[in-house]
Formats: structure tokens, C-alpha cells, sequence
């Protein structure tokens, strides 16, 4: 009893213990304390979120260490509180991040009652539902809606549609505004002229249409502008003069014609220059010769002519001037460091002096031979049904043209969005059923394009094999990945928006697509080109664009490949060969080298003209 007694007793002692503790942990070292009520808000908030630490909140959770920290970029933890008073006993929560932890609840409507909080960063997660009406109480500064003090408007990778509407306009105080990948339609509206804060604008891979209006002249503090694949009438180059702290600027595949602006030199800090794709015309400017931090620029595919410029041939930038009309030069190949030529020459210079890379529709430098093809893109040779797939490993893929012994090339085009160092091919972190092809694969954040080369004139199944194996399904943050590109063979698009996860039915699944195409000449083109759809940063940056497995290129005609002669040939053949003998030794006889007139009765010469007899009756 006495033992029980005295354990009674110590209750209390032990409860008084653990209180002063805790008084010590929330005021002894000037703690930021919360009221106890926004405590219970963000345990319900975090609850409802799925958060396996909601339990954990405190009302010293502002400077927790447990709730406040940063492993990378991609991950955060941070839970933001404003003191009034100064003295941390008056406080408030006025930023929530967190970013990159997976929670699959709800966006909860408790986020309501949280009277202060000004900024919410929910990002890289796996969050449904729908956003609770309670948010347009709050004095948010990052969030959607027309807010006066609105600063940032990312809607990237969303379903949205429709058009960008007109009350936006009186966001005056933004600063960056991103709708990559969405589907919101309609003409780039003029009010983005209103947006003189705006450093950096994203409009990649929408259905919106041109052209730039002409008050995107007034975004004078622009770093990074963006703006990809518009529909629509073509239009001039936009007017960006006076923007010389520009750095990544991307007008790709918007309809623009006309010369590139000489002002673009102006642009001192420029990194990333992307004018791809479009109708531009005339020289290449002398004065982007000064663009001195230049790391990438892409100018392929337009209608550029003149000569090349030396201070081009002798970069060791990542430059792409494939598909244009320079006349002809002294260049001879079609890599030279980091410029890729491909098929630049103009028509005019297709001459027997211009490398047969240089020309347009890369015309056979010899006589054609081949009738098959087999690529493993992006993976090591293998043997496949007795077919032998060639290995595809070059790693390089910004501004490269790779040439296999002229049966076959690639040309790679592009810079990943925020990760420079991503790679341009991929393997698969668990075997993919299947052919071994599928457990690798070629990939590029903008344009990939294979080649068959010195083909014979015919008819072919082209088959392409893909298997996604850079996203995941496991319904986490990093399963809401997802890849949409185009593919065309021959200048004809045989397949838009092409998404290998929805076609084979998940990930690490392999699918192959069969079209029937003709070679007139001797060059098979297959183009897979990434239009800004999809995802870039989910579940990494730099995993995006198009991708593929592997090739095979088959003929649908009978190829005389010269393994053997049929019976009725070879028979045809010896009898040939006898008669021809046989004559022969007629003449030979006649004229006496056999035996000639004065052995004429000899038994030899008896026995010869027998012979000779019994084989023209025989």
C-alpha cells in the first residue's frame, strides 16, 4: 500500500515537472506563440490534409525546427508567423509552404479561419477536391483571383479553359504570371501591357492566338518571356526593345516572319535565345555576335539566308541552325562542336560541293542499299527476333546532329526548363516487360528528329516502340506527371498530343504504333516534337518531351538481296558454258591446233570429231 501511496503522490510533482517544461519551451527562450485556436485550425488544416505530423502543432510551431525546414527547392517546410507587438506573444500564421511532401487529402475550408495568412504554397502534391470558397476571405497575395496586391499567378499544367479574363487586367502589381500547358484559348489579350511589374511571363504550349499584341512592349522589366506555339495569322517580330535585362527569352513556333531584330544584342544578359520554328527571314543579326553570356541559341527551322557568320562556326555555344537557306560554304560537315548545320544549305547551293548533310531532304551520297532498319534508341546494341537493333548511347542533345555511318541519324534540339544538366536519354528503374528496348529510351525537351538513310525507293512499315518509364502511377504527387507530344514522318503528323502513359494503359508498359509509309528518295524522316503540353517540373524538371523506345523500319516489297540462284538459272547457265566450250573447240580444230589436216585419220582426231558430233545430237 505504501508503495501505491507514494506513487500517488508523485502525480502531481511529475505533472508540475512536465508543465514547467513546457513553459520554459514556449516562453523562456522568446518563442513565437500562436493563439491556442489557430493552433487547433492548422491541426484540423493539416489533418484533413493527410499530414502525418498534424498531430505534432504546437503553439510554438512557427519556430519549430520539426516544421520548419528545407531539404532542396523541391521540398519545404514552413510555417510563417507575424508578431504585432514584437515581443511574440500576439501572433499569427501569414505563410503556410509546403511543398513536395505528397499529401493526398483535401484543400480544407479551415484555411478560411486563418484570418491573417497572406500567402499559401501547396505545390508538388496530391491534393483534390475542390478550393474552398472560405480562401476569398483571406488577404491573400499569391492566389487566384482579382486581387489588388496580387504579386504571382502560376496555373501551369491545369485543365483550365476558356479565355483569360478581362478582370485580370487590373493586376497591376504582378510580377510573374505562368499558364503552361493549359488549355485557355483565345487572342493574348492587350491588357498584358498593364502588367509593367511583370518579370517573367509563360505562355507555352496553350490553344491561344497571335499575335503578340503590341503592348507587350511596355513589360520593360520582362526577364524571362516565353511564349510558345500560337495559333493563328502569321505577324512581325514583337517589339522588345528597351527589355536589356532579359534572359530566357522563347518565342517558338508563333508565326513570326521578317528579320530578327539587330536590338536582340541589346539584350546583354540573354542566355537562352529560342526563335525555332517559325517563318523568319534575312541575316543572321552581326550583333548577336555580342551576346556574351549566350549559352543556347536555337534558330532552326526557319527561312534564314546569307552566309554564315564565322563567330557562329567558331562558338563552342550550344547553337542550332538546322533547316534554313544559308548559301553554301566552306563548312563541310554538319556538327562542328556545338553547332548543328543539319540540311541548312539553300536549294540553290545543292550542288555536288555541298556535304550531302548540309542539303535539303539529306539526299543518299552514294548509290541507296539499305531496306531495313533497327534503332534501339537511346540504349546498347541487342538482339531482338533475330534482328539486330543498333546502339543509340550518344548522351549529347542540345544542339546535336549524330550521323551512324550514313544508314542512319538523329537531331536533337533544346534546353530542359530549369535544368540545363538533364539528360537526354533514359533507363528504366525496374525491367519493363517486353522487348529489352523498352527498359530504355532517346528523349528531348523540344525537337527529335530520326532518320533512315541511303533507303531503297519503296514502300515500308515504320513502327515506333515507347514505354513511359521516367513517371510513376502510385497515385503520389509524382503520378500526376504527364507527357504530350506530336509525331510526324515524312512532314505529315500522324499522331498530335500523344501520350504513351494513356495509350499503353499505365506506366512501364510498353506500346508500339505502325504507320505505312513511302520513301520517293532515299531519306525517312520521323519528327517527334514537344508543343508545351503536358507537365515540365512533375515529377522532376527535365523529364518531359518527347520520347522513344526504339525503331523498326521493315519493306513491304520484295528486296533482291543476292543469296542464291534458282535451279532453272544455274541449269540455264551450263548449258551456256557447254555450247560456248564446245564451239570453241570446233574453231580451235578448223584451224588446226587440234590436230589439223594432216592428223585427220589419226585415232585422236577421230575420236575428237565423235565427241563433237555426239554432243550436237546429245
Amino acid at each position: 500500500m505504501g508503495f501505491v501511496f507514494s506513487a500517488f503522490k508523485m502525480v502531481p510533482a511529475l505533472f508540475l515537472g512536465v508543465w514547467a517544461l513546457n513553459c520554459f519551451a514556449e516562453f523562456g527562450s522568446n518563442a513565437q506563440l500562436l493563439p491556442e485556436s489557430e493552433v487547433r485550425t492548422l491541426r484540423t488544416v493539416f489533418s484533413k490534409m493527410q499530414h502525418s505530423n498534424a498531430g505534432t502543432i504546437r503553439r510554438t510551431v512557427c519556430s519549430d525546427s520539426s516544421w520548419n525546414y528545407t531539404i532542396n527547392t523541391l521540398v519545404e517546410s514552413s510555417i510563417v508567423c507575424n508578431c504585432s507587438n514584437g515581443n511574440n506573444s500576439n501572433c499569427h500564421v501569414t505563410q503556410i509552404l509546403i511543398k513536395g511532401h505528397n499529401l493526398t487529402g483535401i484543400l480544407p475550408p479551415e484555411l478560411g479561419n486563418l484570418t491573417h495568412l497572406e500567402v499559401i504554397d501547396l505545390t508538388r502534391n496530391y491534393l483534390n477536391g475542390s478550393i474552398p470558397s472560405s480562401l476569398s476571405q483571406l488577404p491573400l497575395t499569391s492566389f487566384i483571383g482579382n486581387l489588388s496586391h496580387l504579386s504571382r499567378l502560376l496555373l501551369s499544367s491545369n485543365n483550365f479553359t476558356g479565355r483569360i479574363p478581362e478582370s485580370f487586367g487590373n493586376l497591376k502589381n504582378i510580377t510573374d504570371f505562368r499558364i503552361d500547358g493549359s488549355s485557355l484559348s483565345g487572342k493574348i489579350p492587350d491588357f498584358i501591357g498593364n502588367w509593367t511589374k511583370l518579370t517573367r511571363l509563360d505562355m507555352q504550349g496553350t490553344s491561344m492566338e497571335g499575335p503578340i499584341p503590341s503592348t507587350i512592349s511596355e513589360l520593360k522589366n520582362l526577364t524571362d518571356l516565353r511564349i510558345t506555339d500560337l495559333r493563328g495569322r502569321s505577324s512581325a517580330f514583337p517589339n522588345l526593345k528597351g527589355m536589356e535585362d532579359m534572359k530566357e527569352l522563347v518565342l517558338r513556333n508563333c508565326l513570326l516572319t521578317g528579320p530578327i531584330p539587330p536590338y536582340i544584342g541589346e539584350m546583354t544578359s540573354l542566355k537562352t535565345l529560342d526563335l525555332s520554328f517559325n517563318r523568319l527571314s534575312g541575316q543572321i543579326p552581326q550583333t548577336l555576335q555580342g551576346l556574351k553570356k549566350i549559352d543556347y541559341l536555337f534558330l532552326t527551322n526557319n527561312s534564314l539566308t546569307g552566309a554564315l557568320p564565322g563567330w557562329v562556326l567558331g562558338s563552342d555555344d550550344n547553337i542550332d541552325l538546322s533547316y534554313n537557306n544559308f548559301t553554301s560554304s566552306s563548312q563541310t560537315s554538319c556538327q562542328q562542336a556545338r553547332v548543328n548545320l543539319l540540311s541548312s544549305s539553300s536549294s540553290s547551293a545543292d550542288g555536288n560541293s555541298v556535304s550531302w548533310c548540309l542539303r535539303k531532304d539529306l539526299p543518299c551520297p552514294r548509290k541507296p542499299t539499305y531496306h531495313s532498319l533497327f534503332i534501339n534508341c537511346g540504349g546498347e546494341h541487342i538482339d531482338v527476333d533475330g534482328n539486330e537493333y543498333e546502339e543509340d548511347l550518344s548522351t549529347i542533345g542540345p544542339s546535336n546532329f549524330f550521323n551512324s555511318a550514313n544508314k542512319w541519324a538523329y537531331s536533337s534540339t533544346g534546353v530542359y526548363l530549369g535544368n540545363v544538366e538533364a539528360h537526354y536519354t533514359a533507363r528504366a528503374s525496374s525491367v519493363v516487360p517486353g522487348p529489352a528496348f523498352y527498359n530504355s529510351a532517346r528523349l528531348a525537351p523540344q525537337s527529335l528528329k530520326y532518320y533512315g538513310l541511303c533507303l531503297l525507293k519503296g514502300n515500308y512499315t515504320v513502327t515506333l516502340h515507347f514505354a513511359e518509364i521516367m513517371y510513376s502511377d502510385n497515385k503520389t504527387f509524382e503520378s500526376l506527371g504527364r507527357r504530350l507530344f506530336d509525331i510526324s514522318i515524312q512532314g505529315k503528323v500522324v499522331l498530335e498530343d500523344f501520350n504513351i502513359m494513356e495509350e499503353a494503359g499505365g506506366v512501364g508498359k510498353g506500346i508500339f504504333k505502325e504507320f505505312n509509309v513511302d520513301v520517293e528518295g532515299s531519306t525517312l524522316e520521323i519528327h517527334l516534337y514537344w508543343r508545351g503540353k503536358g507537365t515540365t517540373a512533375i515529377p522532376d524538371r527535365g523529364v518531359y518531351g518527347p520520347l522513344i523506345s526504339a525503331i523498326t523500319v521493315t519493306p513491304n516489297f520484295k528486296v533482291d538481296i543476292g543469296e542464291g540462284l534458282s535451279a532453272g538459272l544455274i541449269a540455264g547457265i551450263l548449258i551456256g558454258s557447254c555450247v560456248i566450250l564446245i564451239l570453241l573447240l570446233i574453231i580451235l580444230r578448223l584451224m588446226g591446233y587440234l590436230g589439223g589436216k594432216h592428223d585427220e585419220n589419226s585415232g585422236w582426231a577421230k575420236a575428237f570429231d565423235l565427241f563433237i558430233l555426239q554432243s550436237f545430237m546429245g
